[in-house]
């Protein structure tokens, strides 16, 4: 049930200093610095403090000796207020570009596997039919990537679903089955009695703390009783990674999808070895409570385009049968 007294504050008197405030006490942790950062005296801010928590009837900061720490409420206010933010420079941008010739951009983020397979094909189909739209590609784990969409620094996102989240919708477009790479030629490739435990006296080259697939193959060495990989590489730069097996004896655990190019091309080979992880189905993210701008939604017709020649190129390999039905508007 709605509270009038928040919903005419919302409505009618919260203004954009408002906002800017929540975001710069979040980030500072004190009135003092916060008011310098917005050039105002500390009792103004103290005072559009107090009207944003009167409005909304709880409390968004505690105030300790240390400085403000924001309350459960306060979080949200301070995610909020981030993403309207985000989402208005996203607008004097596309209105900056559009007055400048310039039709609108989109912010992309993606895990490996589809930068390399879905990716690129995409943003051709898009090109091909709106060459002047500006497209911007990051490339990272899916708990970063889902940071940024909700924090409206990105407008789409392929990763997985770490959790079902009101707050997202999911398209899911395929699994991720895991499998061990090394370069042609590799001494490894002829043995096939390899083991997890043989394996752990290879030099290794595994994804960051804190990613799905690094917590995945840490529980694979512990569910089997071994320690995990020592003197192990960290980098999930695909450039980098594949420099690296080429001129040494160096394994890594990676999609098939993401390493095709090099496989294709003779410079690296899979191991004889059923690694016997993966991902869960990855897909296209949105923000639910958010309309997609027109450049977003042509990038994610484009997406679902790109994925679906793939699977009519290929059934066999992927396992999948082509199920899409893709239509590219046009610009009016």
């Amino acid at each position: 049930m709605r509270n009038s007294a928040s919903e005419k504050f919302v409505r009618h008197y919260l203004k954009i200093k408002h906002l800017v405030l929540m975001v710069e006490l979040g980030r500072h942790g004190s009135i003092s610095r916060a008011a310098q950062s917005v050039h105002m005296t500390q009792s103004a801010v103290s005072k559009l403090l107090a009207e944003i928590e009167y409005a909304l009837n709880v409390t968004l900061f505690e105030r300790q000796p240390r400085g403000i720490f924001p309350t459960r409420y306060g979080e949200v206010m301070i995610r909020r207020a981030e993403a309207a933010l985000n989402e208005m420079t996203v607008a004097q941008q596309e209105i900056d570009e559009r007055r400048s010739g310039l039709c609108g951009r989109v912010a992309l983020g993606t895990v490996l596997a589809p930068s390399i397979s879905v990716v690129p094909r995409a943003i051709q189909i898009l090109k091909q039919r709106y060459a002047r739209i500006n497209v911007s590609v990051t490339v990272d784990t899916s708990v970063q990537l889902l940071q940024k969409l909700r924090s409206a620094e990105l407008d789409l996102v392929i990763g997985h679903q770490l959790n079902p989240d009101e707050e997202f919708t999911f398209e899911a477009i395929r699994d991720e089955p895991h499998s061990l790479f090394v370069r042609a030629g590799h001494p490894w490739l002829t043995h096939t009695d390899l083991s997890l435990k043989s394996l752990l006296e290879g030099s290794w080259i595994l994804p960051s703390p804190g990613s799905i697939l690094r917590a995945r193959l840490t529980n694979l060495f512990l569910a089997q009783g071994l320690d995990c990989p020592s003197g192990t590489v960290e980098t999930e730069d695909i450039s980098l990674i594949s420099v690296l097996l080429a001129d040494s004896n160096m394994i890594v655990a990676l999609p098939r999808e993401a390493m095709r190019v090099y496989l294709d091309a003779g410079l690296l080979d899979e191991l004889p070895f059923q690694l016997g992880i993966g991902l869960e189905a990855y897909g296209f993210m949105m923000r639910s409570r958010c309309r997609l701008s027109l450049s977003a939604e042509l990038m994610l017709d484009a997406l679902r385009a790109s994925q679906a020649m793939r699977l009519m190129e290929s059934p066999a390999r992927t396992g999948l049968a082509p199920t899409f039905h893709f239509h590219i508007p046009t610009i009016s």
